[in-house]
């Protein structure tokens, strides 16, 4: 059936790019950009996730996307998600910084991996170009490449909730330190934030998708370097759980990590391990809720029915680490 069938980056995309990259450039005001995306004949829906990755290959950047390739080719996936920090250490410098090929293009080669790629900004990407992270330029030279602050994936049975995290966090307007960080789009920053908040609040009660899933670049909930992001858990967090989210997906700490909420179905996965990781700092963390924390380079996968959610993280071997998974009660009509 024509809904059915793989929307192409090289077709479509393109022309949604321009409009959503003009769109996040002039109001923060705005809906959500809705971007369509049909599930596999079957019903089903594969994809990956990696964050926190761009350094030209370096630091098992390069090991990791070959895994990717494998996993990828063997799942048939759909597409990828980028939690952020695309770019190290400072973003891009504009539409022509090489690093774009040098760490997006040139690394993820596996034709598994030549899927519309869903990306959200990082706190390192705000170091540089913001604007040209979201260029349209980008989209041309890498068709796969689709990059917003924040905007919805609609697959028919999920909705995927794409949130610009990086704005919550007060001491990057505050203690800055040697970073320069580019707010041009965000500001005022209050008005910014109460705009996104209450559109992340009412995409998601006007949702009538059997999962729910938001993605963000900062931690809620973790037991790594960077620990919780207090402007999260106490803004972003309750309309999380006010809205009965699945997963909240994020990057930010370099580890891979699963931690179930006590008092509620929602998922904190991270997913940063498509670079340097290796910290070797690890925070208590209760037994009950950490299902998994491996301080090293990865990256996950996520299946998903209209039944039945399954993901599994992977190490830079391609060896999995952990699984899990969860299923809902197909709908019902009278």
């Amino acid at each position: 059936m024509e809904n059915k069938t793989m929307i192409r980056s090289s077709i479509l995309f393109p022309a949604l790019v321009a409009l959503c990259t003009l769109s996040s450039f002039t109001s923060s005001t705005a809906e959500l950009q809705r971007f369509p995306h049909a599930v596999k004949a079957d019903g089903s829906l594969r994809f990956l996730v990696l964050g926190d990755w761009g350094r030209r290959g370096d630091y098992n950047q390069s090991q990791v996307a070959d895994q990717m390739g494998i996993v990828g080719e063997k799942l048939d996936i759909d597409f990828v998600i980028s939690t952020g920090d695309n770019f190290y250490d400072n973003g891009l410098t504009g539409i022509d910084d090489p690093q774009f090929e040098d760490s997006f293009s040139k690394i993820y080669t596996a034709p598994s991996l030549q899927k519309q790629w869903y990306s959200v900004l990082g706190n390192h990407d705000y170091r540089g170009d913001v604007e040209a992270q979201l260029s349209l330029v980008l989209g041309e030279l890498d068709s796969k490449w689709l990059c917003l602050r924040s905007f919805i994936v609609d697959a028919e049975i999920v909705e995927f909730f794409f949130v610009d995290t990086t704005p919550f966090v007060d001491k990057y307007f505050t203690h800055p330190e040697e970073s320069v960080y580019d707010w041009s789009g965000i500001l005022p920053r209050n008005d910014y934030l109460s705009n996104l908040l209450k559109d992340v609040d009412s995409a998601l009660k006007d949702s009538t998708a059997k999962w729910r899933i938001v993605v963000g670049h900062h931690t809620i909930r973790t037991a790594g370097y960077h620990g919780e992001t207090k402007e999260l858990v106490t803004q972003l967090l309750p309309i999380l759980l006010e809205n009965n989210v699945d997963l909240y997906i994020n990057g930010h700490d370099h580890c891979l990590e699963h931690i179930s909420s006590p008092d509620s179905p929602l998922q904190f996965l991270t997913s940063g391990g498509g670079s340097k990781a290796w910290r070797g700092e690890v925070s208590p963390y209760s037994p009950s809720e950490m299902k998994l924390y491996y301080d090293g380079q990865g990256f996950m996968s996520v299946q998903i029915t209209q039944t039945e959610l399954d993901i599994a993280f992977y190490d830079v071997f391609g060896n999995v680490l952990h699984k899990w998974g969860t299923s809902k009660q197909q709908y019902s009509f009278m």
